[in-house]
């Protein structure tokens, strides 16, 4: 009898509008882009290599209807997953960058965002190279379960393995990061840029109020909040992302270049 209490054999699903390639002009100083979009400003022009797309994502909980979303997703954005990892050059500095995407399911964080994530903090940590990483989630896939849960401390012990041999890790907030990626890796950076009035947080605005029966300062889960509150090292405009970056690179990387 205790088993079939447990037991639930189908899931709600609800119809969202199919996701769309954001038209953000690339040099624009607002709006969501794309990881192709981030990687063409960030990186120097025909040096980044993606790794690790040969890992792809499965249906482990038998999630009805995911396999066609994922299907469907692939074919829309023409993205294998949430997250695009490799290595490139940001202005001639050798670095290891990944960048989460929001047009592939709002940037949750499945088994393959952790998987691809974890293997290039340890390529970067095997070779030695710096860590850059473009946060954008709505948090956890819940397509996944516990297997996305799981990924949280899989990065963050990854990550830590990185910071063990002495290499700099730069997260970078983009709109919005939130959930289970801003509860680990996201704020795990030895410096942390945000974009300018992005999203930032754990749980939503009325989750928090209900839970701590207090009123919220509107603008409490926003970037510059987080900066006035020591959570941001740094606000930086997207025209000026390169520059920061690069000279940041050079500082701690001075004598391996």
């Amino acid at each position: 009898m205790l088993d079939k209490m447990f037991k639930k054999t189908r899931y709600a699903t609800i119809q969202v509008k199919p996701a769309e390639k954001p038209q953000t002009p690339l040099h624009a100083e607002s709006g969501r882009i794309t990881s192709t979009q981030r990687i063409a400003l960030i990186c120097d022009e025909g040096t980044f290599t993606p790794m690790f797309d040969s890992v792809r994502p499965l249906n482990p909980l038998d999630f009805e209807g995911y396999d066609e979303k994922l299907a469907d997703l692939q074919e829309k954005t023409g993205f294998s997953e949430a997250v695009t990892a490799g290595e490139g050059e940001v202005c001639g500095i050798k670095t290891c960058i990944a960048v989460m995407d929001s047009t592939f399911l709002m940037g949750s964080m499945g088994s393959v965002v952790g998987e691809r994530l974890s293997r290039l903090f340890e390529y970067a940590a095997a070779n030695m190279l710096p860590m850059v990483v473009f946060c954008a989630s709505g948090g956890a896939r819940m397509h996944e379960g516990i297997f996305s849960l799981m990924q949280m401390a899989k990065v963050s012990a990854a990550a830590g393995r990185h910071s063990d041999a002495g290499l700099l890790y730069i997260s970078v907030l983009t709109d919005p990061t939130t959930g289970g990626v801003t509860a680990s890796f996201a704020m795990l950076g030895d410096i942390i840029i945000a974009e300018p009035n992005t999203l930032v947080g754990f749980a939503g605005r009325r989750v928090i109020e209900g839970t701590i029966s207090q009123k919220l300062p509107e603008n409490f889960q926003s970037s510059e909040f987080l900066l006035a509150h020591g959570f941001v090292d740094l606000i930086c405009k997207r025209s000026a992302l390169k520059e920061t970056l690069s000279t940041l690179l050079k500082m701690h990387t001075e004598e391996k270049v």
